[in-house]
């Protein structure tokens, strides 16, 4: 059926999710798995902005924008996950258009901005690697408020057009998205409205979002490793370098996820692989994430 005898027929008043398919057993075992990573996640984040509080060693411009990268992390994951979980233990996979609204919404919002949080953390290792004696001068505690709130408004501002846009769709059904949270990729394609423009804003904003601050970071580091390599001693370069690693695995991970999905061209006809990856970035890097930084980051162990 096309999408104008769909549009004559009625409008869509609820989506289904059709997550990873419609197997209960499966659905049990998701549910557990799901549970599992939500706490281990929310966990490892409020361990790391309890000691960041708690701790006066932590008191410096990187764990501050640490705990701002935590804190989007839990509302991020709780975005995703807590659907996720009702779904999977309910078995109930619909969610109303204006709840679908809101999910993508803020899963738009909460990544761009961890892109930009992740941009502002290579910068200030660039100060501190490249500039070490003006660091404290430049990165001052007024600059830090400053960089980390413009981060958090700059992911609110940069999807606000665009999930706007998507509001303004015609939905005459079907009502199935293919994914297991409210995409705005998967949402687009059952419009049965014009969705040209709606799509080319989306592309714009996640290849402004991503790429931009990729690039931001990809020469602050290009710059970090060149300091690095200047350090005679070779124990010198290893503790600067390890200073910088475990952010750098978490920009690596979460960024070529996010490019992988929303930045690469991809088939109108098959979203299967895009929601794997899409499930990467969302579940597992966060759950990745809190460890890594617990794990590796030899001042965060040692404040545990």
């Amino acid at each position: 059926m096309t999408k104008q005898e769909w549009k004559n027929k009625a409008v869509v008043t609820k989506f289904i999710l059709l997550g990873f398919g419609n197997d209960h057993e499966l659905d049990s075992l998701l549910f557990l798995v799901f549970l599992a990573i939500y706490i281990v996640t929310i966990t490892g984040n409020i361990v790391i902005i309890v000691l960041m509080a708690a701790n006066r060693h932590l008191h410096t411009r990187m764990y501050f924008f640490l705990g701002n990268l935590a804190c989007s992390e839990i509302c991020y994951s709780s975005n995703i996950l807590t659907r996720m979980l009702l779904s999977s233990l309910g078995g109930d996979r619909s969610i109303s258009v204006n709840g679908c609204f809101t999910q993508c919404y803020f899963f738009g919002c909460l990544a761009a901005a961890e892109c930009y949080l992740l941009a502002v953390m290579s910068y200030d290792r660039y100060l501190a690697a490249y500039k070490p004696l003006h660091y404290p001068s430049h990165m001052n505690s007024k600059l830090c408020l400053q960089l980390g709130v413009a981060s958090w408004i700059s992911g609110f501002l940069s999807n606000s057009m665009q999930t706007f846009l998507i509001s303004k769709l015609d939905f005459c059904g079907p009502n199935e998205i293919e994914h297991f949270f409210c995409d705005s990729f998967p949402m687009i394609k059952l419009s049965c409205s014009d969705t040209h423009m709606v799509g080319l804003v989306t592309s714009v904003v996640a290849g402004v979002c991503s790429p931009s601050p990729f690039l931001w970071t990809f020469s602050s580091y290009l710059y970090i490793i060149v300091t690095i390599m200047r350090i005679l001693s070779a124990t010198g370069r290893k503790k600067a370098f390890s200073t910088c690693s475990t952010h750098l695995i978490v920009v690596i991970l979460f960024t070529s996820s996010i490019l992988t999905v929303y930045v690469l061209p991809h088939h109108n006809t098959q979203i299967s692989p895009n929601k794997v990856v899409s499930g990467f970035f969302t579940i597992l890097t966060l759950l990745v994430n809190p460890l890594i930084y617990n794990l590796i980051n030899k001042e965060v162990k040692e404040a545990l």
